[in-house]
């Protein structure tokens, strides 16, 4: 494999929205491409589409640089952007030592917790593999890969400790159908783009049982609340809640069609169990394994979040979603 700039790691929806948008951005970055199927590579590869998400998006990646070897992809890659799903990433990692990202500058594209670890994936790089912060970024913010794949107009951060990683990192986004702003504030930007999907969830559940917009909008208003009080306590530094690396990301998330979170959430509310809309659905809902991880990062903190709660007993506690949210309607301001 020809030595390539950057490696996307992951060949989910996000993934393969992140390969369209760095192939189209200006200056033409050369991209190196890492999926685990191999009947999924050669479909790329004959016909420049991913056959299981996005489908109908014309891929103009070099087919040479396309593989199932991790190792080899990273090694010939300066700047990896990793998008496989939490749940998942120690696993797809457990070949990969911390020598061989040593000197890589490091994304995450994803947005959830690393189970076990009960720790955010630029935490986990950070600690795991030694890859200081100087060269880890996040990239958060209201981003449907299927309105990427559209090619609609769409907002990005990109959160260093580095702003000058940062400003090279949203370089390699800028597309013409995508704007991207910096942050300093990794922790901040990740655990929020982690704990919007359980919110989506809960919103999800709510629509399945049948509450209207009115009751959606006091959720989402109480959601970004518990959103700031987390934060803070955990990474308590100066930051505008209201933008759209918090907010905006809430509320796609929250009320958008395309959002799996809420999907799953409206499945629940509906009544399938967990595991029949596991099934049922195509792709990951990382606000399952997120409450989970959640739950147990708050035993520490003791914060406030009643909303995080009746998802959590929901999901693992197999309570009634009528009964959990008809407690929680009392709560909400």
């Amino acid at each position: 494999m020809e030595k390539s700039t950057t490696a996307v790691i992951g060949g989910g929806s996000w993934g393969t929205a992140i390969v369209k948008i760095l192939s189209e951005a200006p200056g033409g970055y050369p991209v190196s491409w890492w999926m685990r199927n191999q009947d999924q590579i050669n479909h790329i590869v004959k016909f420049g589409r991913n056959p299981w998400y996005l489908s109908s998006v014309d891929l103009d990646v070099d087919r040479k640089h396309i593989s199932n070897d991790l190792r080899k992809v990273i090694s010939g890659a300066e700047t990896l952007i990793f998008s496989v799903p939490a749940a998942f990433l120690k696993d797809a990692l457990k070949d990969i030592r911390p020598e061989d990202l040593q000197g890589k500058r490091v994304v995450s594209a994803i947005k959830g917790f690393v189970p076990d670890d009960n720790m955010i994936v630029g935490e986990f790089f950070n600690k795991e593999f030694g890859v200081p912060f100087s060269r880890l970024a996040v990239v958060t913010g209201p981003c449907h890969a299927e309105e990427v794949a559209l090619e609609k107009l769409s907002y990005l951060t990109i959160a260093s400790k580095n702003r000058t990683l940062a400003r090279s990192i949203g370089a390699l986004f800028s597309a013409r159908y995508i704007h991207v702003n910096v942050s300093d504030d990794i922790y901040g930007t990740e655990y929020a783009a982690v704990l919007k999907n359980i919110f989506a969830i809960a919103s999800g559940i709510c629509h399945g049982l049948g509450y209207g917009d009115n009751f959606q909008a006091v959720l989402i208003a109480n959601a970004i609340q518990e959103i700031k009080r987390f934060v803070d306590a955990v990474h308590p530094i100066d930051r505008d809640i209201k933008e759209s690396a918090y907010l905006g990301d809430l509320l796609v998330t929250a009320y958008s069609q395309f959002s799996r979170n809420r999907t799953f959430g409206n499945m629940i509310g509906k009544g399938y169990s967990v595991k029949s809309a596991q099934m049922e659905m195509n792709m990951i809902a990382e606000g399952y394994f997120a409450v989970k991880c959640l739950y147990e990062i708050n035993r520490q903190y003791g914060i406030s979040m009643p909303i995080c709660e009746a998802v959590y007993a929901i999901l693992y506690k197999n309570n009634s979603p009528a009964a959990e949210i008809r407690a929680l309607s009392g709560k909400l301001k």
